[in-house]
């Protein structure tokens, strides 16, 4: 199995005939995702690289069966993107775009809440999901990750960073471990899914047998984890804080990287992490290595 997504997952990408939709859609294709279809208004009936467009996601959905979606899409589109695509009835939504206003994600994320249970939206400004071998939607790159095998152990991945997220991949790619799913929440102040949701869905989930998770300063996404972790994850665990040396005050690339009042930093991050059973490794590396004695374990 795998989370989220996986080779039965039908995908389409808004904003496809963009640059960025475009060179990332076709990866995602020629990786071997079942990318049925693309939107962007006005541009109906077209196609790039053989793969039909559409005016709007209800007509594409009418037409694909699509039951996710890839938008990438500028800031100023982004919200309408996804809500248009949970009005359509899909299912779960990637939005990679990045500078999308605080208010605007916190609207975006309630309504979805309120209105449109049914839809999952990850990020937006993040890396996306893969399925090794069976699903990949977003900007990291197939080949750094394993493919899970049949009898594990197999390790499943979620991250803040997205950079964090392809290291990781190719450290445990590096010691031979198979990934089930690699989950890129993103660093914004309003991520659609976090950690607490992968975590539940990777210990429910019978092919994944440990899980790997990278965080960074920032917020108290990490700590809520940590509770959770102590609490319903029986499955073991490595971990990395980034930001040991970040300044107090200042914002540290991501959105929802600033430490403030002397909370979300990575010191306290790792520490209820590792007071939650997680063996917590200084570097990405270390928390690779980590695993790898984990799995060896099983």
């Amino acid at each position: 199995m795998a989370i989220f997504v996986n080779e039965n997952t039908k995908v389409l990408v808004q904003g496809l005939t963009g640059g960025q939709g475009k060179y990332h859609g076709r990866r995602n294709r020629d990786y071997g995702t079942q990318i049925v279809g693309g939107v962007t208004p006005g541009k109906g009936g077209q196609d790039v690289d053989g793969i039909p467009i559409f005016n709007s996601v209800a007509e594409a959905v009418e037409a694909t069966g699509a039951d996710a979606s890839f938008a990438a899409v500028p800031p100023k589109f982004a919200s309408d993107a996804i809500i248009e695509a949970a009005e359509a009835g899909i299912g779960f939504v990637v939005c990679i775009t990045e500078g999308i206003p605080a208010q605007d994600e916190a609207l975006t994320f309630n309504r979805l809440v309120r209105e449109f249970p049914n839809t999952r939206l990850l990020g937006p400004n993040c890396p996306g999901i893969i399925s090794p071998g069976k699903c990949n939607i977003g900007i990291t790159a197939g080949e750094i990750a394993q493919e899970p095998t049949a009898d594990g152990p197999n390790v499943g991945i979620v991250s803040r960073s997205g950079t964090l997220t392809y290291q990781a991949l190719y450290e445990l790619k590096q010691l031979g471990i198979g990934v089930s799913t690699c989950v890129g929440i993103g660093g914004d102040p309003v991520p659609g899914t976090n950690f607490i949701d992968c975590l539940a869905e990777f210990q429910n989930d019978p092919e994944t047998h440990a899980i790997m998770m990278l965080g960074e300063i920032g917020g108290s996404a990490e700590e809520e984890a940590a509770e959770f972790i102590q609490a319903n994850v029986t499955k073991p665990m490595s971990a990395y804080i980034a930001g040991v040396t970040a300044p107090a005050g200042k914002k540290m690339g991501h959105a929802g990287a600033i430490v403030s009042g002397g909370k979300g930093t990575a010191q306290g991050k790792m520490d209820a992490l590792a007071a939650a059973g997680v063996k917590v490794g200084l570097n990405p590396t270390e928390a690779g290595e980590l695993m790898g004695e984990i799995v060896k374990s099983l």
